[in-house]
C-alpha cells in the first residue's frame, strides 16, 4: 500500500508558474513509477508527466517544455514545475504512484489558470 499527500497548487493568471508535490509513504521501496495526471470538467483523466524509478521521464505532447517533473534524493516526493500557464491547463491535478500493475493516487490538488 501506498499514501499519497498532496501539496500545492491554487490560482494563477495566464503565462504564471507554479507548482505541486506529492509525498508518499508506505511501500516506498515497491513504487515503479510516480507521476502527475489531470482531469478537467468534463474530460477524462490523463498523464501529465511520469517519472521511473530508473528516472526514464514522459510529458504529454501538451506539457513539453513547460513543465518540469522531478524526486527528491529518497524518491518518495515527486514535484511538479509548472511554467508558461495557460488556461486549459485548468485541472484537478492528481499524484500517482504505480507498483506493478497496481495504481495509487492522491486526493487531487486544484490548479486554475484564470485572469
Amino acid at each position: 500500500q501506498v499514501q499519497l499527500v498532496e501539496s500545492g497548487g491554487g490560482l494563477v493568471q495566464p503565462g504564471g508558474s507554479l507548482s505541486v508535490s506529492c509525498a508518499a509513504s508506505g511501500s516506498i521501496s515497491r513504487i515503479s513509477s510516480m507521476g502527475w495526471y489531470r482531469q478537467a470538467p468534463g474530460k477524462q483523466r490523463e498523464l501529465v508527466a511520469a517519472i521511473s524509478s530508473s528516472g526514464r521521464i514522459n510529458y504529454a505532447d501538451a506539457v513539453k517544455g513547460r513543465f518540469t517533473i522531478s524526486t527528491n534524493r529518497a524518491k518518495d516526493t515527486v514535484y511538479l514545475q509548472m511554467g508558461s500557464l495557460k488556461p486549459e491547463d485548468t485541472a484537478v491535478y492528481y499524484c500517482n504512484a504505480r507498483l506493478g500493475l497496481i495504481n495509487f493516487w492522491g486526493q487531487g490538488t486544484q490548479v486554475t489558470v484564470s485572469s
